[in-house]
């Protein structure tokens, strides 16, 4: 499969680039930022073709991957649907429902593949678990915490505006949220979403079937303190998302082989744009209840927005 890259930005080269270029089942084709040099640089770096224009970009490749902005993300990701486009998507999916949506309808309309890269989902070690506690079920209730140091740490990510401005709800709300629903099953409503200190969010969810959970959110947290904790209590007793030693680029040549078997089949991965929308959905109900223009009732059930079944639910390692 040819593939092009979106972004030129850390992520982009510390994962990304690297993996796209590692890829044996992918032709790295090209490179494409909003700034010509580091297009250049990244290109030049990984061997391959910097692009001036994107729709030409489009034109050459079966398949892009994004890292940028998901303010910028989304309106490209429509774009390169609509030009026939396989899509290796990042979190979160776009910054409003409508912008997911359009994703969504462009990439049902063109009839392309797509995959959102949430890390935790494409790890060996935590797929695995979370397969498994879905399979199990019985849960009673569950406790995520995601908590990062962006912000009060050396992180090459500190200086990413929309970071600034949307903090952690939006940034490590997905990778939370990607462990949730497929085990606990769809968020019915947001049943309390408050503020703690810096950019930390706590949040009560509903979960179809009355099942509940917490999530708490953070960019400022201590350094020490930081890292990412996931609890199931229930009929089976107590079990922790478990640690992984693996890296980001490890995980996203999984993310890739993923939609190299969806762009094969035709069967939509989990961790498609739908279940990206539905993700978007939650933190924009949330949202709303934090600024307090509105309650956090999500009214569109998860089978209007991708079908019947347990939203992102089946994800195995490829």
């Amino acid at each position: 499969m040819r593939i092009g890259l979106l972004g030129t930005g850390p992520w982009a080269r510390m994962v990304h680039a690297p993996a796209l270029a590692a890829h044996g089942g992918l032709d790295f084709v090209g490179v494409w930022g909003r700034r010509a040099d580091a297009a250049k640089d990244l290109a030049d770096r990984h061997g391959t073709r910097p692009y001036d224009d994107v729709d030409a970009l489009f034109a050459d490749v079966d398949a892009v991957a994004v890292a940028l902005p998901p303010d910028v993300q989304a309106p490209l990701a429509e774009r390169a649907a609509r030009a026939g486009c396989h899509l290796l998507l990042d979190k979160p999916l776009a910054l409003t429902v409508d912008q997911g949506r359009a994703v969504v309808d462009a990439t049902r309309a063109a009839g392309v593949a797509s995959v959102v890269f949430l890390t935790t989902r494409f790890q060996p070690e935590t797929a695995e678990w979370i397969a498994r506690q879905a399979d199990e079920g019985g849960w009673f209730t569950a406790r995520a915490e995601w908590l990062g140091a962006v912000f009060t740490g050396d992180s090459p990510f500190a200086a990413s505006p929309w970071r600034r401005e949307k903090g952690a709800l939006w940034d490590v709300g997905p990778h939370a949220l990607s462990v949730l629903l497929p085990v606990l099953g769809d968020v019915s409503r947001i049943a309390a979403a408050v503020h703690g200190p810096g950019d930390t969010v706590h949040l009560v969810l509903e979960h179809e079937g009355g099942t509940t959970s917490t999530a708490t959110l953070s960019l400022t947290a201590p350094p020490a303190a930081a890292g990412a904790t996931v609890e199931l209590r229930g009929t089976a007793g107590v079990t922790r998302l478990p640690e992984t030693a693996e890296g980001a680029a490890e995980a996203l040549a999984r993310a890739a082989d993923a939609l190299l078997a969806a762009a094969a089949s035709g069967s939509p991965h989990p961790c498609d744009a739908a279940f990206a929308l539905r993700v978007t959905e939650i933190l924009a109900a949330s949202q709303s209840l934090l600024d307090g223009t509105a309650q956090g009732v999500l009214d569109t059930p998860w089978a209007a927005v991708v079908g019947e079944g347990r939203p992102g639910r089946g994800v195995t390692p490829p």
